[in-house]
């Protein structure tokens, strides 16, 4: 049994890609006058087949599409099938809750939707964990240090000699048992990915805010693949690139992943 963070290492690598696609589909950002669920539709598989050459990794948030109700859980099916098995698919979902519920989140996420990892809060300790984690051939990342600007209000609160988020670091390396663990980290401070490395080697990281968050790919992308893999997530910047336009979107996700290999090659 092929465990998650091998295959997405393997993936990476056969594929010389380290971008993961955010399917953030906001009717607000599309250059469509009232959108509808339709419209929406539309564009999420014209950004699929825009970027199926460059993504190792599709990441769709689920507020985006909870917000339309039953119909918008119609239309996560859809793209999951749309998307098919052969990219990693991770659902940015941010659960974290007691034992019982998480169990029933775990069975949505991966059993009903098939994702192969999900987006987990920490906050509740390992029992909100523990159940996303029994499966070797599932993933999860873990919030981490996230790209919020207020995200250090917590994250940066010094317990016992360490900030909170290098002690969720070395706690989650703690839970690896199955080689399925990750963290998310964001860009927007790409000089603590280097101490999240120290306190988590090897686990791999997820990390978005390049893009219309504003942060730096080449320090994110470096730091993030010394002792392990990480994804660099973009979803705005390449969901709705220039004129929204299949080309426009193709040659944006194009320019990334060249711009990530030369930086990884030198």
């Amino acid at each position: 049994m092929e465990s998650f963070n091998s295959r997405l290492s393997q993936q990476i690598t056969a594929k010389q890609s380290w971008l993961c696609v955010g399917l953030d589909i906001n009717p607000e950002n599309l250059a469509i006058e009232n959108p509808t669920l339709d419209d929406l539709k539309t564009h999420t598989k014209k950004v699929i087949d825009a970027t199926r050459e460059f993504a190792t990794a599709y990441k769709p948030n689920l507020a985006f599409f909870e917000r339309w109700g039953s119909a918008g859980f119609v239309w996560l099916e859809e793209t999951m099938e749309y998307i098919g098995n052969e990219p990693i698919t991770i659902g940015d979902a941010k659960r974290g809750d007691i034992g019982h519920t998480a169990t029933q989140y775990a069975r949505s996420l991966f059993d009903h939707f098939g994702f192969d990892a999900v987006t987990l809060n920490p906050y509740m300790g390992r029992d909100a964990i523990d159940p996303f984690i029994q499966n070797p051939e599932k993933g999860v990342f873990i919030l981490c240090k996230t790209s919020n600007k207020s995200g250090g209000d917590l994250q940066n609160l010094n317990v016992n000699g360490k900030r909170l988020f290098e002690t969720v670091a070395e706690f989650c390396a703690g839970l690896n048992e199955h080689d399925n663990v990750g963290l998310v980290v964001g860009a927007t401070v790409p000089e603590e990915i280097d101490v999240i490395r120290n306190n988590a080697p090897e686990l791999p990281l997820l990390i978005p805010g390049v893009g219309a968050q504003g942060g730096d790919l080449e320090t994110s992308l470096t730091a993030g693949n010394i002792n392990g893999v990480a994804l660099i997530n973009i979803s705005r910047g390449i969901s709705f690139a220039g004129d929204q336009s299949p080309e426009a979107i193709h040659a944006t996700a194009k320019d990334y992943v060249e711009k990530m290999r030369k930086i990884i090659n030198e």
